[in-house]
């Protein structure tokens, strides 16, 4: 059987599967979220909501991954997120013949619907991954017309990957994290680099931000002492306050079920009062 269309063409499905590996973490969630957990034997170690899904075997990481890991799985389905790799693992997979589908990831409210549907498909839920695509799109339009009601002057909002030596490695267009940061409401202080690209200290400066946004990866975060003790960061307006937002790695930019309450929840973090709970 042919993958639905939102997937690779390439790409076999076996909707009775009833032992999935699960690679990538919004594809975890989607396949929680449509009640077929109890049909995966292993996941990657993106894959950390919901937290139950941690209790199961981990494959390691969708971009590092081992064929004879997972084919020890015994799976009948390699379900994973465009971008798992390294292509010659994904080479390997293919040649074992176990069914797998690779689903697509695009940054956008389509996107997620796309997505949610690919997975359904790919599992024989086709009837509850479009309800829940629904619901999904209409909990995002929601929230997108109480951010497009905003009176308040748009916040410009640094989004920093991560710090090292000193040197701020930042989300210019065309990522996950410019996606959410305009869905809530914020510029992208530096729409003119594409992906995610270091920056120098002129950069940094010239970017202006109001606020700076990472993400969190486990246990690990970064703090507004970290931050702005950067001299470059120290010359911006994000500062004045110390404003730094932290969020979970996988809610912020998974693009997923959940994307409608981490654009609710960064947009109440930009413009405090102004965003309903």
């Amino acid at each position: 059987m042919l993958a639905h269309n939102a997937a690779h063409a390439t790409d076999a499905s076996n909707p009775a599967a009833q032992r999935i590996v699960s690679v990538g973490g919004t594809v975890t969630e989607i396949l929680y979220a449509l009640g077929a957990q109890d049909r995966i034997v292993a996941l990657d170690s993106t894959s950390s909501y919901p937290a139950e899904a941690t209790s199961k075997p981990d494959v390691g990481y969708m971009r590092q991954l081992s064929a004879e890991g997972i084919l020890a799985q015994e799976p009948d389905l390699i379900l994973a997120e465009d971008g798992a790799g390294p292509p010659p693992v994904l080479d390997i997979l293919r040649s074992s013949k176990v069914s797998m589908v690779l689903v697509p990831t695009p940054a956008s409210a389509d996107g997620i619907q796309q997505k949610i549907n690919a997975v359904g498909a790919a599992v024989g839920l086709a009837d509850q991954a479009e309800a829940l695509a629904a619901k999904t799109l209409k909990d995002l339009a929601a929230i997108n017309n109480e951010v497009a009601s905003l009176k308040e002057p748009k916040k410009r909002v640094l989004f920093v990957l991560s710090l090292s030596n000193g040197r701020v490695m930042a989300s210019g267009s065309g990522t996950e994290a410019a996606a959410i940061i305009e869905m809530a409401g914020g510029v992208n202080a530096v729409s003119d680099v594409s992906g995610y690209k270091p920056l120098t200290d002129e950069a940094v400066i010239a970017a202006r931000p109001d606020v700076v946004l990472s993400m969190m990866r486990g246990d690990h975060k970064l703090t507004a002492e970290d931050v702005f003790s950067l001299p470059a960061l120290q010359a911006t307006p994000a500062a004045a306050d110390k404003a730094l937002i932290t969020m979970d790695g996988l809610f912020l930019l998974g693009f997923g079920p959940r994307t409608p309450d981490a654009v609710r929840t960064l947009a109440g973090q930009l413009y405090p009062g102004a965003i309903g709970g």
